[in-house]
């Protein structure tokens, strides 16, 4: 349990679920193993940078003396990598299971390299979004096989990178398409909040929890990369041109991939994700010119429902990055809108008014809000 177990023992005991004799003989056992848990975080620190290291160092090696090597000595060198750890790491998973895990997030990120190595030896560069598909799809069944968080993630990061690959690859050359950058930006802006908001307010899943992390980070940055995207719609008003089928197949995977994998972990709770889907379509077909305010009022309207979101379903991660999304697009509005229009001193003015006045009363915002988030918990 989290730091809110005394929280929901002292619930349970209100409501008769446990006697107090029992609350008191569980609050002496956290309080005797409290310090055990304490290393948990700096060992998976260790493991992770550890992992990561020798991914580099073995890709490094590999890299230095591939030229060197037969195409039999290559194919060989590659099945060995691939193999060798996720036996080490089958050969580990009794004794220390944090090791495990560590060693088969190597074997699968090591399938990546060895997959592009291949296609190397073999020549068969000819569809390169194939191998990230032949990558996604090893990750996949390492997951389904031994439900291991990295794998998840792996798996989480490599199918949309297979999907706007094969994307990119359609519409390159003659066969561009006006919504080129716009499908993929949205696509990956609404998978984000869909891996946002695995969690519930009584979520306790490592998995999902990751899920969580890696959608904020996705957010992060793939909200810029929507913005540039349609941002260029905004600055030169057109009607989208759509190219046959091709265009309506990356939308309906664009727009409906991440609707049903919202679904599918939050079931009737995914509505959220609904309605930030017809935001994202909303903003694509915003025409307007680079002085209209619309679309800061849009983006300021898309975080306020982040917000509301968060607090709706105890979420405080939600509600801090509403909030910065606010804070941006502020700051964006007035570089865009406001300093031109005034000299160089108000202007810096100005800006050091709307940082100290507007920070303060955004931050204070900020918390109640994500004390409401977690008293709704």
């Amino acid at each position: 349990m989290d730091g809110s177990w005394a929280r929901w023992l002292d619930r349970w005991t209100a409501a008769g679920v446990i006697d107090a004799d029992t609350a008191v003989r569980i609050r002496a056992f956290e309080a005797s193993h409290a310090g055990s848990g304490r290393l948990r975080w700096p060992i998976l620190i260790a493991l992770g940078f550890g992992a990561l290291m020798i991914c580099g160092g073995i890709l490094l090696f590999v890299a230095a003396n591939w030229d060197a090597l037969s195409p039999g000595q290559r194919f060989a060198l590659v099945l060995l990598l691939v193999a060798s750890f996720h036996v080490a790491g089958a050969l580990s998973a009794e004794r220390f299971a944090p090791m495990s895990e560590a060693l088969h997030a190597i074997g699968t990120a090591v399938l990546g390299a060895g997959i592009a190595l291949a296609g190397q030896v073999f020549n068969l560069d000819e569809h390169w979004p194939g191998g990230i598909m032949l990558w996604a799809f090893g990750a996949g069944i390492a997951w389904v096989l031994l439900r291991h968080t990295t794998q998840l993630v792996l798996t989480a990061v490599l199918v949309p990178a297979w999907l706007v690959s094969e994307w990119i690859v359609a519409t390159e050359g003659p066969r561009y398409s006006d919504l080129r950058e716009v499908v993929p930006a949205a696509g990956v802006f609404l998978l984000a909040l869909a891996y946002l908001g695995a969690r519930g307010r009584d979520s306790r899943s490592h998995a999902r929890r990751a899920l969580t992390w890696l959608g904020a980070a996705g957010l992060i940055v793939s909200a810029p990369v929507l913005v540039d995207a349609t941002w260029a719609h905004l600055l030169a008003p057109r009607q989208w041109a759509f190219s046959g089928t091709r265009d309506v197949v990356g939308l309906a995977i664009a727009f409906g991939a991440p609707l049903i994998l919202a679904a599918a972990l939050r079931r009737i709770e995914a509505w959220p994700c609904l309605l930030a889907a017809l935001w994202v379509a909303v903003l694509c077909l915003l025409h307007a010119n680079s002085r209209d305010a619309l679309p800061f009022l849009w983006w300021a309207v898309g975080s306020v429902g982040l917000v509301a979101w968060g607090v709706r379903d105890g979420r405080p991660e939600r509600v801090n990055l509403g909030a910065l999304f606010f804070a941006s697009t502020a700051i964006a509005f007035y570089f865009s809108h406001v300093i031109d229009k005034l000299g160089r001193s108000a202007s810096l003015v100005g800006l050091g008014v709307l940082f100290l006045g507007g920070g303060w009363a955004l931050e204070r915002v900020r918390r109640r809000l994500v004390e409401q988030s977690r008293e709704a918990a």
